[in-house]
């Protein structure tokens, strides 16, 4: 893991609104965040993030609180990507809102998965499998891609799993390539719910 060395500055500023719309809009008082990287690589700019907030910043810890409020928007953006392009959650023809909400509800919990999914087997590798998938799931995808055919290791990892449902999403594994992410993972888990479904009704009695 890559850490990198912030300095932090906060100043307290009164804003007027613009010229002519003062009578429709008060003046705010405001925190302005300043933050710096020291000695970032030579490969890439600085950080430096300008932040304006009208929370209270009255202490270095609470400064520090929005700082990592702050760093957490590019897990909501991705959270958000999967609501919008995996679960496709704009094109619901739902009127009510009542049922609109039962259906946002639903997608929250793919999309956590998913999210989770994503951050669990970078952070934790090493994990069992059962950390993030079920144990279906688990022979469903020993079936599809058994570890003598992928090249996996034969102890059983999160890591090692994580990257067989990559690959059931499309993703190619080349050292080249980048690590799977959040819509990797929704197309895997999205074909793996297909292939089980499928097994279920086979395996279920016929008459005649």
């Amino acid at each position: 893991m890559i850490h990198a060395v912030l300095e932090l500055r906060a100043r307290r500023v009164h804003l007027l609104p613009p010229v002519g719309k003062q009578r429709r809009y008060p003046p705010l008082d405001l925190t302005v965040l300043h933050v710096t990287e020291r000695n970032p690589p030579r490969s890439r700019k600085p950080i430096e993030w300008k932040l304006l907030t009208d929370l209270p910043v009255r202490t270095r810890r609470e400064a520090i609180e929005k700082i990592h409020w702050y760093a957490m928007r590019w897990k909501i953006e991705t959270f958000h990507k999967i609501l919008k392009s995996g679960c496709r959650a704009e094109e619901s023809r739902f009127r009510s809102a009542e049922r609109i909400a039962n259906l946002l509800a639903l997608f929250c919990i793919i999309a956590w998965r998913i999210l989770w999914l994503t951050q669990a087997h970078r952070a934790s590798p090493e994990a069992a499998p059962q950390a993030a998938l079920r144990d279906r799931e688990i022979i469903l995808l020993d079936r599809l891609m058994p570890s003598t055919d992928t090249g996996e290791p034969q102890v059983k990892t999160l890591a090692a799993y994580v990257r067989k449902l990559a690959r059931l999403g499309g993703h190619l594994g080349r050292s080249r390539d980048p690590p799977p992410g959040a819509m990797v993972f929704w197309r895997g888990l999205s074909r793996l719910a297909d292939i089980e479904l499928g097994m279920e009704i086979a395996e279920q009695p016929r008459c005649g």
